[in-house]
Order: C-alpha cells, then structure tokens, then sequence
C-alpha cells in the first residue's frame, strides 16, 4: 500500500527558511515520480517541483527557481523540499504525491492530475 505523510511545515518570516519531508512506504523511487503541489485557499492546487529518478530529472515551478530545491534519500524513502528566501506567496498547504513513471514520457508530470497518491498535506505560513 502506497503511503505518504508529510511533516515539517509551520509558520515563519519572510526571508526565513522551511524542510518539509514526507516519508513514502509501499513503493521506491526508482519506479515512481514524486513531487510537491501546493493549494492556497481559493486557488487551484499547483505544482511546485517533481523529480523523477528514472529519467533523472527535476522539475521547479518558475515562481520558486532558486529558492526551492527538491531531493530524496533513497535509503530512508523520503522525499524533501527545501525551501529557502520564502515570501507570503508560497504560504499554502503543501502535499506530497507519487505516482509510477510514465518512462515514455518527458520526466515527471507537471500536472497535479496526473498523480493518484497523496499525503494529507502540510500548512507553510509566510508572515510578511
């Protein structure tokens, strides 16, 4: 049974920085992709960043370039997202999805339609 459960979220200043982690079970990176959405309230749940060891690729939002860096640590089957220079933008409920490469296909899915497994998310507040 495929699992994900994030932690690390919270509230900080702006400028200031956040890790979230989201532990996986049921599954390895090698034969899925795995990424970070985010949903603010009223808004569309968007991606920030993917990363698919089968085709060795990542993927970041063009609003978090630079400031946000993806990673996993295979041995403990957890994904990261290291978030630095935060702004009140990114405050959002932050998730964890994974769902199995599509090794025909350009590198992780962008799209939050194309994952079926989710954590229960985690709130990032920015105070400005």
């Amino acid at each position: 049974e495929v699992q994900l459960v994030e932690s690390g979220g919270g509230l900080v200043q702006a400028g200031g920085s956040l890790r979230l982690s989201c532990a996986a079970s049921g599954f390895t990176f090698d034969d899925y992709a795995i990424g970070w959405f985010r949903q603010a309230p009223g808004k569309e749940r968007e991606g920030v960043s993917c990363i698919s060891h089968w085709h060795g690729s990542t993927y970041y939002a063009d609003s978090v370039k630079g400031r946000f860096i993806i990673s996993t640590d295979n041995a403990k089957n957890t994904l990261y997202l290291q978030m630095n220079s935060l702004k009140p933008e990114d405050t959002a409920v932050y998730y964890c999805a994974a769902d199995r490469v599509s090794r025909g296909g350009p590198g992780c899915p962008t799209s939050y339609r194309e994952y079926g497994y989710w954590g229960q998310g985690t709130q990032v507040t920015v105070s400005s």
